[in-house]
């Protein structure tokens, strides 16, 4: 999809005593991404070049307010690029909170990088958004998960997995700004799709 859908990491908040290896295995990655029209590039072109236009303006204006951008960030060219609207995979850093770039959705192949001391700081960063449509923490710590499915505020959380690949029987939607204000598939779902599992957790949400 190019980035363009709704539920891409386009905030991913990482801890400082993590974050320097995070970055470069990240940017590392990022950087082997292949951008073009074969089945064995990892993704296309942005839907149309207005799309391109905003999202490469929205780069531009994040680091004219001081942003860094650690790879991409730019229109791709070129042999098997010329004549189309090709995004090149974009990580940025250095973005605040209240930036435009943090408040908006992209609906592109870009994400940014925060750094945060700690489990509360990354809550309150995370619910520190207009948005709420879906999110996902990285955790070997039950308790932690737990707590972070009880206060993250968007319509779906997934645990040690990508904020996107919801099941289409599964009712999908977000808080705030977020969705379309609809969230259940049809009630077929329940009966055609789903087993009953009871499960009982026991966690110490002091212990996050």
């Amino acid at each position: 999809n190019a980035g363009q859908r709704c539920a891409a990491g386009s905030r991913l908040i990482v801890f400082e005593a993590v974050y320097d290896e995070f970055k470069r295995l990240l940017v590392e990655a990022t950087r082997a991404l292949k951008v073009g029209t074969a089945d064995t590039d990892d993704f296309g072109p942005v839907i149309n070049e207005e799309q391109m236009t905003n999202m490469l303006a929205a780069v531009s204006r994040a680091v004219d307010a001081g942003a860094t951008v650690l790879t991409g960030g730019t229109r791709l060219t070129g042999h098997g690029h010329d004549g189309g609207y090709f995004v090149a995979p974009t990580i940025l850093e250095h973005v605040g909170s209240a930036d435009a770039i943090s408040r908006t959705e992209l609906f592109g192949p870009i994400t940014i990088l925060y750094r945060v001391s700690g489990f509360e700081e990354a809550i309150a960063l995370a619910n520190d958004s207009p948005f709420g449509l879906t999110a996902a923490v990285h955790t070997q710590n039950i308790n932690r998960a737990m707590t972070f499915i009880g206060r993250i505020q968007a319509g779906v959380a997934v645990v040690n997995g990508g904020t996107y690949g919801s099941e289409p029987h599964m009712p999908f939607g977000g808080l705030k700004q977020s969705g379309n204000g609809w969230r259940e598939a049809g009630t077929q779902a329940i009966d055609v799709y789903s087993d009953l599992k009871t499960v009982y957790i026991n966690h110490d949400p002091t212990h996050v």
